[in-house]
């Protein structure tokens, strides 16, 4: 922010203090201010030693995006090709497109970063303080906010926006981008009609939550849908959808809302089907014990293959209490995950499904049989020849997945 910028936004500042005017919801006041303001700077600095404006039409963006956006922020915001963006310190502000990350020129402030984020928070009640140096929030756009302060970080603060994208909204689309192939899509489309229960899996920004949305996509319409996550990041367009998300506790403890409590109270609410946004925790034996109730369900959760990423759902609700063993895990978790779609993302910053996976529900030993039905094969993905053992649901719905993955194998 240019020093002009940042006498004439402090001028309006003042002036919406004098008159009492909230212009982040009126932008047409906003404009009014700062342009009469923008004015009566110029005038004086023709006569005086103040730095003159040489662009009034950028100047009068920065300072509208100062009052009523996020500040210099904002431009990164609005800009469609940029994906996530991140403060490691005031001069290291960097931005990702299409997966690639790149160091941009913009220089903050102290101040101005600590600005922007209490901004940020401000609508979603939520806060960050030495009492609590970790915050998770969701933007008015639906992006989601991390920030984490000194002293858990060295010196400065460690600020990350991962954008809300509505580019993606159905599994063609992915199929258009080369994220997946027609036939895997026709496969997956047929899982979640049939009400398969399916784990996505995948390293950070491999495009996980995406997949989830794809893959809601294809539900009935008359489907009541029940979403549970720690931020709000998931967008239905379902008719008959309730998205939750986790509280924080208040400054005397109080009032925190798990991710557990939640998929217990979700049960009460007639879901035909449970999203959870990821199991990291304990969190993942109450998903467990919902799906093994009948009700289907989807879940996304960090891993670096399907296997592994049955093998962590596994292990997670060990945590739940000593109580727990995998005597009562495995064989659940062999039972209710009927699907596994493994993501990844390249060094080029390409996004896609590598592998998917059919947990036959049974186990040899400590290990849980899955036959994998589609992997990259040739850098395509590619019918492997193998076919869900659970058909149970399948046949229920009417459908009959060997007809998708027999047409794949007779068109190669």
């Amino acid at each position: 922010m240019s020093e002009a910028v940042r006498i004439i936004t402090e001028q309006v500042r003042t002036r919406v203090r004098r008159d009492g005017v909230d212009l982040s919801t009126d932008l047409l006041l906003a404009e009014k201010y700062v342009h009469d303001e923008l004015q009566r700077y110029s005038e004086r600095a023709l006569g005086s030693s103040l730095p003159l404006i040489h662009d009034e039409r950028q100047a009068a963006r920065e300072v509208v995006a100062s009052l009523t956006g996020f500040g210099a922020l904002q431009p990164f915001l609005d800009d469609p090709g940029i994906e996530e963006i991140w403060i490691n310190a005031p001069s290291r502000v960097f931005v990702a497109r299409d997966g690639v990350p790149e160091l941009t020129d913009m220089v903050l402030s102290e101040r101005e970063v600590r600005d922007l984020v209490e901004r940020m928070l401000q609508a979603s009640g939520r806060r960050v303080d030495l009492s609590s140096p970790f915050v998770d929030a969701s933007l008015p756009d639906g992006s989601r906010l991390h920030v984490v302060i000194p002293d858990i970080t060295r010196r400065h603060w460690a600020v990350n926006i991962r954008k809300f994208t509505r580019r993606i909204r159905d599994l063609n689309q992915l199929v258009g981008l080369g994220s997946l192939t027609q036939q895997a899509s026709e496969f997956l489309r047929m899982c979640v009609l049939s009400g398969q229960n399916i784990l996505v899996s995948g390293a950070t920004q491999t495009g996980k939550t995406t997949m989830l949305n794809a893959l809601l996509t294809a539900t009935r319409r008359n489907e009541r849908i029940v979403t549970v996550e720690e931020t709000f990041e998931l967008d239905l367009a379902a008719r008959d959808v309730v998205a939750m998300q986790c509280r924080q506790p208040s400054l005397e403890g109080t009032g925190e809302i798990t991710l557990r409590r939640l998929i217990k109270e979700s049960l009460r609410m007639r879901p035909d089907r449970l999203i959870v946004g990821e199991v990291r925790e304990a969190e993942s034996l109450d998903l467990l014990i919902a799906l093994n109730s009948g009700l289907p369900g989807m879940c996304s959760i960090h891993a670096n293959s399907a296997r592994d990423a049955l093998a962590k759902l596994s292990t997670l609700p060990l945590l739940a209490g000593r109580n727990i063993d995998s005597a009562f895990v495995l064989p659940t978790v062999a039972g209710c995950i009927d699907i596994v779609v493994h993501c990844e993302i390249d060094r080029h910053g390409r996004r896609r499904v590598i592998e998917i996976l059919a947990p036959s529900g049974r186990l040899a030993g400590p290990v849980i049989e899955a036959s994998p039905i589609f992997l990259i094969q040739g850098g395509t993905l590619t019918a492997t020849g193998g076919h869900p053992g659970k058909l149970t649901k399948f046949l229920a719905a009417g459908l009959d997945p060997a007809i998708v993955l027999r047409a794949g194998a007779g068109a190669a």
